[in-house]
């Protein structure tokens, strides 16, 4: 065994990341960011590499309810928490209301940023019922698009929320999030 590959060994700790509701054992460095963690040791890919300097939002994933920037957080800091990734966000009765809005408005063209937008619209619409045009700009202005020109996703976000909202008075509204975050005010 080289020392390059005992270093490697010793490097890593044994972490358990609460990832869409099931927890998973991982060897992280503790230089290794949530992004790489999620795309390269527990294959979710629908998290985006984008900028990887937190600029752009293609890799955001909630980190107990709330928007966070995967590239830019130590996997060793999500231990213990409730992480939710958009693999995680279309459920059995189908694709969520976000999702679906998008399909409808067209808010996807080359689909890169979509996740990340999903993520941040998603923490929320779950905190907004009735969200005003210029509370929706505010809450995407940390993701970035370089196809739609916005208004489409304006009106994917303002759709979405709308059925969250007609669905959660109904008591037909399932959250992707996980209830943990959402009951402790975090979503």
């Amino acid at each position: 065994m080289t020392l390059t590959t005992i270093r490697k060994k010793i490097d890593r700790t044994l972490v358990t990341l609460r990832v869409n509701g099931i927890d998973r054992r991982v060897a992280v460095r503790p230089y290794d960011v949530l992004l790489d963690v999620l795309r390269e040791t527990l294959n979710l890919t629908g998290t985006r590499r984008g900028c990887d300097m937190g600029t752009c939002g293609a890799c955001t994933v909630l980190l107990d309810g709330k928007p966070t920037l995967s590239c830019l957080t130590l996997a060793l800091e999500a231990e213990g928490r409730s992480i939710t990734t958009v693999e995680a966000v279309a459920g059995g009765d189908g694709l969520h209301p976000l999702q679906q809005a998008w399909v409808d408005t067209g808010a996807s063209q080359c689909g890169f940023c979509t996740p990340g937008f999903i993520m941040t619209a998603l923490a929320f619409v779950e905190a907004n019922d009735a969200p005003t045009e210029a509370q929706i700009r505010e809450a995407i202005s940390g993701n970035m698009c370089r196809c739609t020109g916005y208004v489409s996703i304006l009106d994917a976000v303002a759709r979405g929320a709308a059925e969250v909202a007609r669905r959660r008075a109904e008591g037909a509204y399932r959250s992707p999030v996980e209830p943990s975050a959402a009951r402790n005010g975090e979503a």
